[in-house]
């Protein structure tokens, strides 16, 4: 009998682990990143694919203004990326907010700065 509870847990212990939410992996720009000059868009790479209707992103300069051009979507050939292109940006400081939905039906948000020099 413990024999068999010992091959359960160890089989328990073994499984592999299901993630249950999408996280940013990776963004373009990197979050905390300066680039220079302004970039097009922001990039967004998360680890799970995402429902488009429910995934949003917004760019805002240090004052709160909204500097992309609201036309945030999920790329069809990876819907695991979100983006938005962004107005000429000066330089500055910026932070990119998100809350995505995940195929699996669970949220994520969070945020980051990037900043344009010159």
């Amino acid at each position: 009998m413990i024999r068999v509870f010992l091959a359960l847990a160890l089989l328990a212990l073994a499984a592999p682990r299901a993630d249950a939410h999408a996280f940013l992996d990776h963004a373009s720009p990197a979050v905390g990143s300066t680039v220079h000059g302004s970039p097009a868009q922001v990039q967004l790479f998360y680890t799970q694919n995402l429902e488009p209707a429910f995934s949003t992103v917004k760019v805002v300069d240090a004052n709160g203004k909204q500097v992309d051009k609201g036309n945030k979507a999920v790329d069809p050939k990876n819907p695991a990326e979100l983006e938005i292109s962004l107005n000429a940006l000066p330089p500055g400081d910026y932070k990119v907010i998100w809350r995505v939905l995940s195929v699996d039906t669970h949220t994520t948000e969070g945020k980051f700065d990037f900043t344009v020099a010159p």
